[in-house]
């Protein structure tokens, strides 16, 4: 009897090269093709394209299923579906999972969650950001009830590294079901236009089984639908590249983690550049509308910035600038939507970024010409008291850097939840323009002088009367400066000047806060 002799050194290598051509190839070409035809990606030129070249290293490549009823024995693949590793993107470390559609649909069991919450592990461990990009047919039904177990497994590693590292999910292809969970659990969503690529909890054949009603893919959880009215998603993107793209962009702005600072950049704009425009982007008439990104592309540095949900909520607007190279999040009124009232989707949506802020060291700059919350049944019915508590909230509970600046107008408990000095701002300026009171003139007034106006002869000339003294009083930050409430009142030129000499003799804040476990957010 021949005893077994191992095979040479070249020999084995040459079997893990062929294994490992066997693992490039995912699904086989055949599944591949069917990918490209539908004008997506695979998952490994996703991160190819993500990652600098040659840069990104795999974990668990060989890990296959363990499961074996229906069939699962006989159709096993390496890396069961989902890609996980780490590398470099723009030289900085980090971590990527990538789910393969061309293997079993790129569906989620034991082993494909455990290589997710591998890679997550490793991230926690070293301090650097995750990026996922998902394209699922959800959970392996052949697997049972360990996909679900799956899924809670991954789930309970987004909710672990909420606040230590960056999450960014791309969405590269469909999901349903406990598959959206992961994607609304990160920090930040980034989804493709197409009829390719949706989400949603129920889709539409049920939807019409369980009540009546019918609804394509797209309506019921595209793109669009998801940043426009659920405000799921982040970031809209036109194609793949498109979405890597703003990937690495948002990347640009955030740390590697909560212990570590922003990353700097040398834009070479002068802290100290007058805003010269500000005067005439911002009407001195505040009923009268504008859009206040005009007024933040002149702020920060070479008028770059990264705006986030820009499509919901339109009437607040929040995204990433620089200001003398440092990274800022910026949370502005935007009069050119609802006059820049708050309502329920603006609360939660500035609320969720002054939050993300706070978490990774990012000072806030606040804009404020709000007017106050949108009143009416519907957005009380819709419980807009405990939306707008959440601003509140955010503001008080971060100790980043809070700068305020107030525009124009700076009503009612709107202009508490904008961020103000008893609220915890570190600063807070005013335009000469600003006007800041409980309510709005003709409101005040109404409810002020309510027996004189019904008891006047000309109640209509005395309503304009206490109107004008109204507005010399309160449509003017002096008022509210002279109380202690406003540090400075600033001409409109200087706002950039002003917030950088701010944030630089902020640089080393350090506030108190009561050791607990964990506050509890309104709803």
């Amino acid at each position: 009897m021949a005893l077994y002799e191992k095979p040479s050194m070249d020999k084995l290598i040459e079997d893990l090269k062929i294994l490992k051509e066997k693992v490039y190839k995912g699904g086989g070409e055949e599944k591949i093709n069917f990918q490209h035809g539908k004008g997506k990606l695979t998952a490994r030129e996703r991160l190819n394209q993500l990652f600098d070249e040659g840069k990104f290293n795999e974990i668990l490549t060989f890990a296959t299923t363990r499961a074996t009823e229906f069939g699962l024995d006989k159709n096993r693949f390496y890396g069961d579906g989902v890609i996980a590793g780490w590398g470099k993107i723009d030289g900085r470390q980090v971590f990527a999972y990538a789910q393969d559609f061309t293997i079993l649909g790129g569906s989620l069991g034991e082993t494909h969650a455990n290589k997710i919450v591998r890679a997550y592990e490793l991230a926690l461990k070293v301090g650097a950001p995750v990026i996922g990009i998902n394209d699922s047919g959800g959970a392996r039904i052949q697997e049972g009830a360990l996909s679900l177990e799956g899924y809670g497994a991954v789930f309970k590693m987004n909710v672990m590294a909420s606040g230590v590292i960056p999450q960014i999910t791309i969405m590269a292809g469909p999901a349903a079901g406990g598959a959206v969970y992961s994607p609304a659990l990160t920090d930040f969503l980034i989804m493709i236009k197409g009829d390719a690529y949706y989400m949603f909890v129920t889709g539409p054949e049920i939807t019409k089984v369980s009540i009546g009603e019918e609804v394509s893919y797209q309506n019921l959880g595209g793109a669009i639908i998801h940043a426009t009215k659920s405000g799921v998603v982040h970031f809209v993107a036109e194609n793949e590249q498109d979405a890597i793209n703003i990937t690495k962009r948002l990347l640009s702005y955030l740390p590697s983690n909560n212990m570590e600072e922003p990353p700097y950049v040398d834009t070479g704009d002068p802290a100290d550049r007058a805003v010269q425009s500000a005067e005439s982007i911002v009407p001195t008439d505040s009923v009268k509308p504008f859009d206040i990104r005009d007024l933040i592309y002149n702020i920060v540095d070479n008028s770059e910035f990264l705006e986030v949900h820009k499509l919901w909520a339109q009437n607040i607007t929040v995204g990433f600038g620089r200001l003398n190279g440092n990274v800022v999040g910026i949370v502005a009124n935007n009069s050119a939507y609802y006059g820049g009232a708050i309502d329920i989707d603006a609360a939660d949506k500035a609320a969720r970024f002054i939050r993300f802020c706070d978490a990774f060291n990012i000072p806030v700059i606040s804009l404020v010409d709000t007017p106050g919350y949108v009143p009416g049944t519907d957005q009380e019915y819709k419980g807009i008291i405990r939306h707008g508590a959440k601003m509140l909230y955010a503001f008080a509970e971060a100790t980043v850097p809070k700068i305020t600046v107030i525009v124009r107008r700076s009503y009612g408990g709107a202009h508490i939840a904008m961020s103000i000095k008893s609220l915890g701002a570190d600063l807070v300026y005013a335009w000469p323009s600003a006007e800041i009171a409980v309510t709005g003139p003709e409101g005040a007034v109404r409810i002020l002088y309510r027996r004189e106006i019904q008891s006047a002869q000309n109640p209509e000339e005395l309503l304009k009367q206490k109107i004008t003294e109204y507005k010399k009083l309160f449509a003017n930050p002096y008022w509210a400066a002279e109380k202690g409430l406003i540090d400075d009142v600033i001409e409109p030129k200087d706002t950039r000047k002003v917030i950088a000499r701010g944030l630089e003799m902020l640089r080393n804040k350090r506030e108190f806060r009561y050791p607990k476990k964990h506050g509890n957010i309104p709803l």
